[in-house]
């Protein structure tokens, strides 16, 4: 059976050492040619990548790999996964993996649902190394707590024994993590806290503090959407005795690039401060040179392709709609006599205002006599919908906002309003009277 569909996510990971900008000894580099230059170097690298394609209804494989080198040092490995759902409450997972450092991998996960507020996920796998069997083993339960709010349990056997508790809650405007491990070798206790703008562009600030046998680390950084499929978030880690650390990572569609850069081993504030302000100045440059004109080149051309695409629809529109406003204009004298709603002008487009840019151009259609048609027992009344589809009606900006403009005289009184394009308009209306001057 041929594969219905592929997907692929990957990871590429480039570490940076960059202690030599702040932890230098000048009076070694004063002795060596070129010294007056810090060094620079990537010390690791990680590569992963993986594809999912569904077998058939129920069997999904994927198939994944990765390599990883460390100060010249490295190594890799694949594996292979066959995924079953067997019912509606659960699915099982068999894995089979190998690598030129551990030997064969064999492993089995299982999820089930135990109520509709319960699931429980249960793995263990034999690893066969040269030392021989390392088995291992892990349990989680997992429990909606309320609506927002999930508790974890979990218990995990092996090369890193550890039970871990944590409760997360996660909302509209905020994500909050709160978690307790007591383990060999590493116990710790973590708490983090991600605040979410309600903007387009899905600004998120977060800060987090870890502590345990192993130190003390604060994190705090931001992650914001520069793109329709891309996400970048720069994030600084404080920590004793691990030092400062920089993490960029930009996450494009299904892969993920991410540089975590090592400033240097001690707290020095300068290493901080360097750590905070150099990524948002350079991304403010960025964002101002290179992205704003990049999404506003990508607009204008997706909006001429789709007002060439349009070009023949509009024509067509246009041209039924200067018939029924010719058709119609011999009926406009008697309404204006027996109608008391008159409606004066009225046009329908795009409109600049003062503020605009001098080169962007008012787009608008006269609408006047199809509005006056519409006019019965002395109201109009359009619903929220996009009026390019009334009678007479057609879209002169395709792709842009549009509004509609009407000037009216009602019981020999003059009124004015402006409306969106997909707003309900009913009038007259007494919010909507032009005070006379005295």
């Amino acid at each position: 059976q041929e594969l219905a569909e592929r997907d692929f996510m990957g990871t590429i990971s480039v570490g940076v050492d960059a202690t030599d900008l702040f932890d230098r000894y000048d009076e070694d580099f004063e002795e060596m040619p070129g010294g007056g230059f810090p060094h620079i170097e990537i010390n690791k690298m990680h590569i992963s990548q993986s594809i999912e394609a569904p077998l058939t209804n129920s069997d999904t494989a994927v198939l994944s790999g990765s390599l990883s080198t460390h100060n010249g040092n490295g190594g890799g490995n694949i594996n292979m996964t066959v995924r079953r759902v067997t019912s509606a409450k659960g699915w099982g997972e068999l894995e089979f993996g190998a690598g030129d450092i551990l030997g064969p991998l064999l492993g089995l996960k299982v999820f089930r649902n135990i109520t509709p507020r319960c699931f429980l996920t249960a793995q263990c796998g034999l690893q066969f190394s040269p030392r021989g069997l390392r088995p291992s083993c892990s349990l989680m339960t997992a429990r909606h707590l309320d609506q927002n709010t999930m508790g974890y349990l979990q218990w995990r056997w092996g090369p890193n024994s550890a039970m871990t508790t944590s409760l997360v809650r996660d909302t509209k405007s905020s994500h909050f993590t709160l978690a307790l491990q007591l383990g060999v070798p590493h116990s710790y206790l973590m708490m983090s806290y991600q605040y979410k703008f309600q903007d387009e562009d899905q600004t998120k600030v977060k800060g987090s503090v870890k502590t345990g046998w192993f130190g003390t680390v604060v994190e705090y950084g931001a992650e914001r959407k520069i793109s329709r499929h891309s996400v970048l978030s720069a994030t600084v880690s404080i920590g004793v005795p691990q030092g400062v650390t920089l993490k960029i990572k930009l996450a494009r569609a299904s892969q993920t690039y991410l540089f975590p850069v090592h400033l240097t081993d001690q707290l020095l504030p300068s290493a901080v401060f360097y750590a905070t302000v150099g990524p948002l100045l350079l991304y403010m440059a960025i964002h101002r040179l290179v992205i704003i004109p990049y999404t506003q080149a990508q607009k204008e051309q997706e909006l001429e392709l789709q007002r060439k695409s349009s070009a023949t629809d509009i024509a067509k529109k246009k041209q039924e709609a200067e018939s029924a406003v010719s058709t119609r204009t011999h009926m406009q004298t008697h309404i204006l006599v027996c109608l008391g709603l008159i409606i004066l002008n009225a046009w329908y487009g795009k409109f600049v205002s003062d503020t605009s840019q001098k080169q962007e151009k008012a787009k608008v259609i006269d609408v006047t006599v199809p509005l006056q048609c519409l006019v019965k027992d002395s109201k109009l009344i359009l619903t929220e919908s996009s009026k390019a589809g009334l009678p007479g009606f057609y879209d002169p900006c395709v792709g842009e906002e549009k509004s509609l403009k009407l000037l009216y005289q009602f019981r020999g009184v003059m009124h004015q309003v402006i409306s969106a394009d997909i707003e309900s308009l009913r009038i007259p209306k007494q919010s909507h009277r032009i005070e006379s001057e005295s």
